[in-house]
């Protein structure tokens, strides 16, 4: 799959400038580097990812004013029986993100990914929750996700991370920018309830998917690691 593909093809239609369509793939590379970066450095195969040829807006409620930009997005899609997740990557972030910013939030998002795999091991999905709120959704995602430094062995990528996500992601030249070149130029945007942001699958749907035995071995020992160094903090 051609992760620019979709990005392309709003490209063609119209919907994506010239301009804007040069940038997105003369700066793509920094994404592909920084994949390959997440890989050598957790050892793991990232996910299927591509880029979403549009602004991503979430809030409470389609209803409510207000409202927080979602730069990427981990996705559990079942085609045909089949289950994979998909990484979906907002073009504004490859646009206007600095190198650091998008190598730290490509990893935040492969974070939730191990995260959906021990769930999916675990058959543990069907009582997921998630808040309406979107500071105590960002409580739940920093409490829920692997240690970064038990999964990645790349101490400027653990700076990238550390930096970047505190208490959730924040980077408000970066929303500036985003807010000035692509939503004030009414270029496309996409608005999503947090709801609709959940993840829910039958347990029919749990019990045809097929794990790699070592992939799940190595979630556990991650999981392990990560489950000792907090209760250091605890303690």
């Amino acid at each position: 799959m051609d992760p620019l593909i979709r990005f392309k093809d709003a490209h063609v239609k119209g919907i994506i400038p010239d301009k804007i369509y040069d940038l997105v793939v003369e700066r793509f590379p920094i994404v592909v580097a920084g994949i390959n970066r997440i890989e050598k450095a957790s050892g793991i195969k990232y996910p299927v990812a591509y880029v979403e040829p549009s602004l991503v807006l979430s809030s409470p409620n389609l209803n409510s004013y207000e409202f927080g930009i979602l730069f990427a997005r981990t996705i559990p899609v079942v085609f045909d029986d089949k289950f994979q997740v998909v990484i979906q990557i907002s073009a504004p972030l490859v646009a206007y993100g600095l190198k650091g910013t998008i190598h730290a939030i490509l990893a935040h998002e492969f974070l939730h990914f191990l995260e959906l795999m021990r769930k999916i091991s675990k058959m543990e999905l069907l009582s997921d929750e998630i808040s309406g709120n979107l500071f105590e959704n960002v409580y739940t995602d920093e409490t829920r996700l692997f240690e970064p430094r038990v999964v990645f062995k790349d101490r400027t990528l653990l700076n990238h991370i550390t930096k970047k996500f505190p208490s959730g992601f924040r980077d408000y030249k970066l929303e500036d920018k985003v807010m000035k070149f692509w939503a004030d130029k009414n270029l496309p945007k996409s608005n999503i309830s947090l709801d609709s942001n959940n993840v829910k699958l039958s347990a029919e749907s749990l019990s045809k998917i097929q794990l790699v035995p070592e992939f799940v071995s190595k979630i556990e020992q991650l999981e392990e690691k990560s489950s000792k160094i907090r209760q250091k903090r605890l303690y």
